[in-house]
């Protein structure tokens, strides 16, 4: 999405403007402000979230730290997958009409760059917050996590063929948090 030189895109709220959603790709992630705490209760969420891609209506599960072979074999030419999403930029609720603008733009950048992506789905186990996102096809992790830091994510998952999925985080270990092997910290 091109910013005209006003500032003002069509369709965006304030907040998003603010937030740099599909507008800012130095946006840094996390925001000044969050603590380590904020990034350790994130990443907790992350490792706990259930994950999922779409096929003819049904969704099948994407688990850190395992590989995804149903996905894999549907796509024998693709080399590696990734999996992100635009709502609630740096963590902070959106209502819902933003989150699905957020959503469109991420959507327009993936068409635009000529990515190949499919429907995903990511939720706490109890359900208590959703989002749709996108898994990808055939982009390395630079970009993925270059389009997470565009529309302001802590983290996204990316895997090789073959491989177990990895989440990417945007930020620094913080002290108190454990080893965990599939978690790539970017900061």
């Amino acid at each position: 999405m091109r910013v005209p030189p006003s500032g003002h895109v069509p369709g965006i709220d304030e907040f998003t403007q603010r937030a740099g959603i599909a507008l800012n790709p130095s946006m840094h992630y996390p925001p000044p402000a969050a603590t380590e705490a904020d990034v350790q209760r994130l990443t907790t969420a992350y490792l706990d979230a259930v994950y999922r891609w779409a096929r003819d209506g049904d969704w099948h599960d994407i688990r850190i730290g395992l590989p995804v072979p149903g996905l894999e074999l549907l796509h024998p030419r693709v080399r590696s997958f990734g999996l992100l999403s635009a709502w609630n930029p740096c963590s902070q609720p959106l209502d819902e009409a933003s989150n699905r603008r957020a959503d469109a733009a991420l959507e327009l950048e993936l068409a635009a760059r000529g990515i190949v992506h499919i429907p995903s789905f990511s939720s706490a186990r109890n359900r208590s917050w959703r989002e749709p996102g996108w898994v990808v096809f055939d982009v390395d992790s630079g970009l993925l996590d270059d389009l997470c830091r565009q529309f302001g994510q802590l983290g996204g998952l990316w895997w090789e063929r073959g491989e177990p999925v990895r989440l990417r985080m945007q930020a620094t270990k913080p002290a108190a948090f454990p080893d965990v092997p599939m978690v790539d910290w970017l900061e």
